[in-house]
């Protein structure tokens, strides 16, 4: 399996607080879900969003996200949440991602991001650890 093939996936639980008032998961709460599989992502890899920026001065910006929506998830639902590479450049990070609920694909969306420096916030070079074990 290349690391291209691998899909990390999250457990997320729907709770009141991700809902609107008749218990459906308001649209901006998939982009929260997606934020944090792509947290716990990172940590398979041995960092976290704060040891990237203490070990390296960069973290990760979201540049871009396009979001399709299929189905509605609900209050109390188990959801999975997923997130693949898709491709890696120099500075960037091409991620695709789900919202799953058994199994049927409730959401799913491509996020861009960018590696950038702490200081200053301009495009860097993604640490060569990183790199090298995202190499698709």
């Amino acid at each position: 399996m290349s690391k291209r093939d691998h899909v990390f996936s999250l457990p997320v639980r729907v709770y009141f607080q991700d809902t609107d008032a008749g218990g459906v998961v308001y649209h901006a709460s998939y982009v929260n879900f997606m934020e944090r599989a792509r947290t716990e992502w990172l940590r398979t890899h041995g960092y976290s969003n704060a040891g990237l920026m203490k070990e390296f001065g960069v973290v990760f910006v979201v540049r871009s996200l396009k979001l399709d929506y299929f189905k509605p998830a609900l209050l109390d639902d188990l959801l999975e949440v997923t997130a693949q590479i898709k491709e890696v450049g120099r500075s960037r990070l091409n991620l695709l991602q789900s919202v799953r609920r058994d199994g049927e694909v409730l959401a799913e969306g491509e996020i861009h991001l960018v590696c950038v420096s702490m200081e200053g916030f301009k495009p860097v070079s993604v640490p060569e650890v990183l790199r090298k074990q995202w190499k698709v």
